[in-house]
């Protein structure tokens, strides 16, 4: 049975370097980090990748203080995806538009914050609000898009760790392709940055970045990398199928050909370069391509010693042959939003299609012998004469491989 085909027709974003895809894009090209320094209690000093995004442009004040800072980036995303999407959500029965965000974890921002509050008062529980479980269920953030949208369909958050990002865009396009909804918007989020538990565990993992300079500490690849560089942000896509997106005359960015979501089976925290591999292997041949049409892989790398070296052995396997396939880094400006990395990632990186320009990866001073990749795009962009094929990728803790495949559209 021949599926629908599924393209992305909007695009919205907040990141810590830029509100749109329009100011994302030109502070990638321009080499604009958007790491700074940040503190968080009981950790202290540290630094972060911030979002600085007009909360109130799409929700009230009583909105804000009601819900979460993921339900905020998600609702501002949303209606972003929509607007740029050129398309009234009256269109549709609203019980036929679909909201699929992922997340890597959703929940401890509200609960540290609620323990921190009723300890000042020795915990006596009559300070516990109580719009503690509808903040941390985790449908949250999907939830509160339905609610300030008025939409009444399928709302829920994928679970994917660090691949959550694709597994929202994923599922927009399946619930598309199967005829369950007429419009989805998909792709991730995260708050991450307002739990002081991912930094002091990362820490606790000698993960955690340090640097002198805020905007170098993210520097995969970079022989003196030494972790991550925890961010919030968000990034959810408007999706139509095609035969829908021609119908109403709608801009296209791009054609969702191929995807692939697998797991290591091996460890809780450490990657396996085996199964990345076949996670890449799965999408070409779901996409039904070879490594060679692939023009640009956005890694997933995220600045840590052995996490970059296994994904770099991993893409040496698939692409080393090709010699027209180019590879970049996202995080080297953002640090790593955890479950909105795919979905950010992969934005940053769709307007090639257009421009045929590619973004590097930046801060590699000195590049670690172990990530030597063919045609690695560092420190300056990469004019290239054609931009067919995208591959995204995105890994994630407990083993969790994703890949998303999309190619320019043509009539």
């Amino acid at each position: 049975m021949s599926l629908p085909r599924v393209v992305i027709t909007g695009v919205g974003l907040t990141s810590p370097n830029g509100n749109s895809l329009a100011d994302y894009r030109a502070n990638l090209l321009a080499g604009v980090s958007g790491v700074s320094e940040y503190e968080i209690r009981h950790v202290g000093k540290t630094l972060a990748g911030v979002c600085d995004f007009d909360t109130t442009k799409h929700q009230k004040r009583k909105e804000l203080r009601r819900g979460t800072r993921a339900g905020s980036i998600a609702i501002y995303c949303a209606n972003e995806a929509v607007l740029d999407a050129d398309i009234e959500l009256d269109r549709f029965d609203p019980s036929r538009v679909g909201i699929y965000p992922g997340i890597t974890e959703h929940g401890n921002v509200e609960t540290e914050n609620q323990i921190h509050e009723v300890a000042e008062y020795d915990f006596d529980l009559s300070f516990w609000s109580h719009h503690h479980n509808p903040r941390t269920v985790a449908n949250n953030p999907a939830g509160e898009v339905t609610l300030n949208m008025g939409l009444k369909g399928p709302a829920y958050c994928l679970g994917g760790a660090c691949a959550a990002g694709n597994l929202g865009l994923i599922q927009g396009m399946q619930m598309l392709q199967l005829g369950v909804v007429d419009f989805a918007l998909g792709g991730g989020v995260s708050e991450s940055i307002h739990t002081f538990g991912i930094f002091a565990s990362f820490a606790s993992q000698s993960a955690l970045a340090s640097h002198s300079i805020p905007e170098k500490a993210s520097r995969p690849f970079d022989v003196d990398r030494n972790g991550i560089v925890v961010s919030e942000g968000g990034c959810l896509y408007a999706l139509e199928r095609l035969d829908d997106a021609l119908a109403r005359g709608a801009r296209i960015y791009a054609e969702v050909i191929g995807h692939a979501v697998n797991s290591d089976g091996v460890d809780f925290v450490l990657p396996s370069a085996s199964g990345q591999n076949e996670c890449m292997r799965i999408a070409l041949k779901s996409a039904g391509i070879s490594a060679q049409e692939v023009d640009l892989v956005s890694s997933h790398a995220t600045s840590t010693p052995s996490g970059d070296a296994i994904e770099c052995e991993a893409m040496r396997q698939v692409f080393g042959d090709s010699a027209t396939t180019y590879i970049n880094n996202t995080k080297s400006y953002i640090g790593h939003a955890m479950g909105a990395a795919a979905a950010l990632e992969l934005a940053g990186n769709l307007p090639s299609f257009t421009d045929g320009v590619l973004h590097p990866t930046i801060n590699v001073d000195k590049l670690d012998p172990a990530c030597e990749v063919r045609n690695l795009v560092v420190n300056t962009p990469r004019e290239s004469a054609e931009v067919d094929v995208i591959m995204n990728l995105s890994f994630g803790m407990l083993g969790i491989n994703s890949g998303v495949l999309v190619r320019k559209f043509r009539d």
